[in-house]
């Protein structure tokens, strides 16, 4: 082997260097990307990091000490091991742990676990050592409890670890995907995908909370090699699972540029479970006053609404391009995190479809698991109805608003942007509008059993259908429509009190705050649900 450049010592501090600490400094730079130019060159040609580049952006300066780096490809029969050291480092698979926004949140809750798998060895496949390395981890990680940061590009199984065969034949006793699936629910899981991600790669990204993916990424149970293997055809990675399918299909919580906003978008993303910030800064409420049409009739753009009474640039989008009826993600008030869920009404008039539920059920879940409050913005004029929904399993699917809703532990604010009809309603609000620890509408707010025009419509069907007149029972409808709203408005609603209070939009904010200096915060060590849905 070469000697690399950076333990080239001479005069004096090369005769300090006792013989088996300068084996050690060799070893460890066989690491070192810059005494391996030609792998790194391929993935900057490719627009991508290497796997330590990511690591040195994502975590705190020096604050990443790595567990296994001297493991090699368990191939010593078939190449040699001086070989193995240049060519297979770490056995692909970087692993440790370090700090990440310790400047934010200080660096006990700034720890997060970091497994990333290497691409630029053996396509980052799942070797026998870098499997027992991952082990030897997962224990930790259960252990420490701490965040796990996961760079999944590889693809998948290793076949040519011939080291291996001695000890195992098809590897199906190994600990790995058990122990990384039990993790869930007991600290934050951030996936994260640039490049292909395949079989064994893949099914380990599917179990963690949340799946950043670059535009180049490619998400498979199977890969192109497994795919002709099963009959199926000849097929190249770029199409399979392309992240124009995985995000619209529910697979990709967020979708980025390249390896550099993926990094960004982790740091983010995993900040909202490290605690409150003091450093914030809101917008003029006033705007919220404005942002919902005189005209009932009219759309409206609900993420508009979430920006402007979050803290600045403090919404983190999740899922946007499945279930576009619901919006769900993460925002801070006042510096403090919060879950949110919306409903859409530039979608199916914001009806709660099947997607849709999954993804606010999905959402509650996660908050509840890491004890994020959740604040809920309901306009909807009920869950979607017909024989197409129901095809799509739509019973079951918005039950679990029902069910994980009400297993939810953490505080739960409703406010009532416009409308809010039937079960639909009642599933936003917890499964009904006083299980919320507040339910509370805004000014615009109007309620009923379900939409008004068509409990109109099915209600006085009678006595419209005997009017032959078409201006004449125009008029009429449209009188028991008026009827309806003004019954149903937010200040009557209040005076029944079916909602706790109608408020001034500019005066949310401050709702949500004194709601959760009010509420009883879950404490350290009481029972959480036992994990995150991995739909």
């Amino acid at each position: 082997m070469d000697t690399p450049k950076n333990i080239q010592e001479t005069g004096e501090n090369a005769a300090k260097i006792r013989p088996e600490l300068a084996e050690l400094i060799k070893r460890n730079s066989f690491l070192l990307d810059e005494n391996r130019p030609q792998a790194v060159e391929r993935r900057h040609q490719k627009n991508q990091r290497t796997a330590r580049e990511n690591i040195q952006d994502l975590c705190d300066e020096g604050s990443f000490i790595e567990y296994g780096a001297l493991a090699i490809a368990a191939q010593r029969q078939r190449r040699s091991t001086e070989e193995l050291i240049v060519k297979t480092p770490a056995d692909g698979m970087i692993a440790g742990i370090g700090t990440v926004n310790s400047n934010s949140f200080g660096e006990e809750k700034a720890r997060c676990m970091v497994i990333a798998y290497d691409y630029t060895v053996l396509a980052g496949t799942q070797g026998f050592f870098n499997h027992k390395k991952i082990d030897r981890m997962l224990k930790l990680l259960h252990e420490q409890r701490l965040p796990l940061i996961f760079f999944a590009e590889g693809g998948g199984g290793r076949p040519g670890d011939v080291d291996a065969e001695g000890v195992m034949i098809a590897g199906l006793d190994l600990s790995t995907f058990g122990m990384f699936g039990g993790f869930s629910g007991k600290a934050p899981m951030v996936g994260i995908v640039s490049g292909p991600c395949f079989a064994g790669n893949a099914a380990l990204l599917g179990c963690c909370d949340v799946i950043i993916a670059a535009r180049n990424a490619n998400i498979g149970m199977g890969g192109p090699v497994m795919i002709e293997g099963g009959g199926l055809g000849t097929f190249k990675p770029e199409e399979v699972g392309p992240i124009d399918v995985q995000t619209q299909n529910g697979v990709v919580d967020i979708e980025v540029a390249d390896d550099v906003e993926a990094v960004a978008a982790a740091k983010k993303y995993i900040s909202y479970f490290q605690g409150s910030t003091s450093e914030w800064e809101a917008g003029d409420q006033n705007v919220l006053r404005e942002l919902i049409p005189e005209n009932r009739r009219r759309v409206y753009d609900v993420r508009k609404v979430i920006k402007a009474m979050a803290d600045k640039d403090s919404f983190l989008e999740l899922r946007p391009k499945f279930g576009p009826g619901m919006i769900t993600g993460l925002i801070r008030i006042e510096g403090h995190p919060f879950g949110v869920i919306a409903n859409n009404c530039r979608h199916m008039g914001g009806a709660i479809e099947a997607e849709g539920a999954d993804k606010a059920a999905r959402l509650m879940q996660l908050c509840n698991v890491h004890n994020l409050p959740v604040l809920s913005l309901i306009d909807t004029p009920g869950f979607m109805v017909g024989p197409d929904i129901e095809q799509r399993a739509q019973v079951r699917h918005v039950c679990r608003m029902f069910v994980i809703g009400s297993h939810l532990t953490v505080p739960y604010f409703s406010i009532a942007l416009r409308r809010g009809y039937g079960l639909g309603a009642m599933a936003m609000a917890r499964g009904g509008f006083h299980e919320s620890f507040f339910t509370a509408a805004w000014t615009t707010g109007e309620f009923g059993a379900m939409g008004l025009e068509g409990a109109v419509k099915s209600g006085f069907k009678r006595e419209l259908e005997a009017i032959a007149d078409e201006q004449e029972r125009e008029a009429l409808y449209n009188k028991l429509v008026d009827k309806l709203y003004e019954r149903g408005k937010a200040i009557n609603m209040a005076s029944y009190l079916e909602i706790d209070a109608v408020i001034d939009p500019a005066d949310t904010r401050r709702w949500i705050m004194r709601g959760l200096k009010s509420a009883p915060r879950r404490k350290e060590g009481e029972p959480l649900l036992p994990y995150v849905d991995t739909w």
